[in-house]
């Protein structure tokens, strides 16, 4: 019984203490409430603003502008002759001399070789004394059918005999004109042992020597080669759109003469010339066509079987859109443009390029004139990007003055 009252005093004072404690806590709730804001940190009101918009790079633009071109294009090939001769002997015999030296330029008609002219001189005599012959049967059978005919007119000579005279005088002539054919036969064949060039150009080698016995005709060996040499053709193929495109120009196939041609030397010059042939089907295995081009050769420094680099011009000057080499970029199979529209945004813009026309292209589709492309640094945008133009030539990639530049 004595110790009740001493529990009942440590619960009071228990209650008291929790009591105090939670009057505490709230007035330290009400304070907190009641507290006014602090400043925020600088950290704290940049993560407030919105992100900055990221600067304008710097590029190089320039305006797309319609020119006067001279446009070629390039092409390759191989030189050929326009007559390549191989001769031979048109008559069987031993080779009696040859008249040229090898690798010459020779005139047509020009002496080449001589094949052994004897028997052939023999079969033209006897030939001729046939004819002789020939000619005085048929002078004696014309005499006799005249003859006839007096006689007949007096009745003193036979029908049957006045038929048989005409009809010698018939066969006599029959038998000249077949003797005159001998002649003329061995006339040629005589002539034949002299070879000539058929062609003017230039001679090969001798492929057989003085001495040897040749046959006659294409059977026969080849005696040397010939080619000629001014004018000498060059040919090529080319696509069709760009053959098509010169035709087109020319005003059509029948003057395809008019299309201007450039064959291009190893020491940097050129010779003119212009297309004699086109080919009149397409190749349908690679999509090509034929073509053929007549240039002048006067001193046969160009020789059949040389690599030729070509170009084909325009029949008549024109105009186009040309844009830098600079400012095309390669896209797997495509080709593309960096167009800068009018808030100075980079657009990509897909493009058909043409001929060139010495350091720039033409565009045949794809930009328009006045249309603003980026010329240098195309690696370092992406379409999209904002930029800062900066106005260069198209030609050189620099910079234009303050005023050509303005927009």
């Amino acid at each position: 019984m004595s110790k009740l009252p001493i529990l009942l005093n440590r619960v009071a004072a228990f209650m008291a203490s929790t009591a105090a404690a939670a009057l505490a806590v709230s007035f330290l709730g009400l304070g907190v409430l009641t507290q006014e804001p602090r400043p925020a940190t600088g950290a704290e009101t940049a993560e407030a603003q919105p992100p900055a918009t990221p600067p304008a790079i710097p590029a190089s633009v320039a305006r797309v502008e319609r020119r006067p071109v001279d446009l070629w294009s390039r092409h390759s090939g191989r030189l050929e002759a326009v007559e390549r001769v191989e001769i031979r002997s048109r008559v069987a015999g031993a080779i009696e001399a040859a008249h040229f030296h090898e690798g010459a330029l020779v005139e047509k008609g020009a002496l080449l070789v001589t094949i052994d002219p004897a028997p052939y001189r023999a079969t033209m005599e006897r030939a001729l004394s046939d004819r002789q012959a020939a000619e005085a049967r048929l002078a004696f059978a014309i005499g006799e059918r005249d003859r006839g005919s007096q006689l007949q007119g007096n009745r003193t000579i036979a029908a049957s005999e006045f038929d048989r005279r005409v009809q010698a005088a018939a066969e006599a002539q029959a038998g000249l004109a077949s003797a005159e054919a001998a002649l003329r036969s061995a006339e040629l064949d005589l002539s034949y042992t002299e070879i000539r060039a058929p062609v003017s150009g230039r001679i090969g080698r001798l492929e057989v020597t003085g001495g040897n016995l040749v046959s006659a005709g294409a059977t026969s060996p080849v005696l040397a080669r010939m080619v000629s040499v001014d004018p000498i053709y060059a040919a090529f193929d080319a696509d069709e759109e760009t053959v098509q495109r010169l035709v087109r120009a020319a005003g059509g196939m029948a003057d395809i003469t008019r299309i201007p041609a450039r064959l291009d030397l190893a020491d940097g010059e050129s010779v003119e010339g212009r297309v004699q042939f086109v080919d009149p089907s397409v190749d349908p295995a690679n999509g090509t066509v034929g073509l053929r081009v007549a240039f002048p050769n006067p001193d046969g420094t160009l020789m059949p079987g040389q690599f030729a680099r070509l170009r084909l011009g325009q029949p008549d000057a024109g105009t186009a859109l040309l844009v830098s080499e600079r400012a095309v970029g390669t896209d797997q199979d495509k080709r593309y443009v960096l167009v800068v529209d009018d808030k100075d945004t980079v657009q990509y813009r897909e493009v058909h390029l043409g001929p060139a026309s010495g350091d720039m292209r033409v565009v045949e589709s794809g930009l328009s004139a006045d249309e603003r492309v980026v010329v240098n640094g195309l690696q370092r945008l992406r379409p999209g990007a904002r930029v800062a133009p900066q106005m260069v030539s198209m030609e050189t990639g620099r910079g234009l003055d303050r005023q050509a530049s303005a927009r």
